[in-house]
């Protein structure tokens, strides 16, 4: 499903980023450009972001 429409970019590109180490919007932005445009997509990606954190376990630490 696409997420950013302006950038067609999909949830599993998000997805995929975040296995990358990605971990928040303004990671994304970076990398893809994503809600560069409209802005409509941050919403439902921060969730995309937070949904694939929680099921793959992923330690949300930061290292010093």
């Amino acid at each position: 499903m696409f997420v950013c429409i302006c950038e067609n970019i999909t949830c599993g590109e998000i997805r995929e980023a975040v296995d990358n180490g990605a971990r928040s919007v303004r990671d994304l932005n970076r990398s893809m450009d994503l809600g560069s445009q409209c802005g409509k997509c941050v919403c439902a990606t921060r969730k995309v972001i937070k949904e694939h954190l929680a099921e793959s376990d992923y330690d949300l630490a930061v290292p010093a």
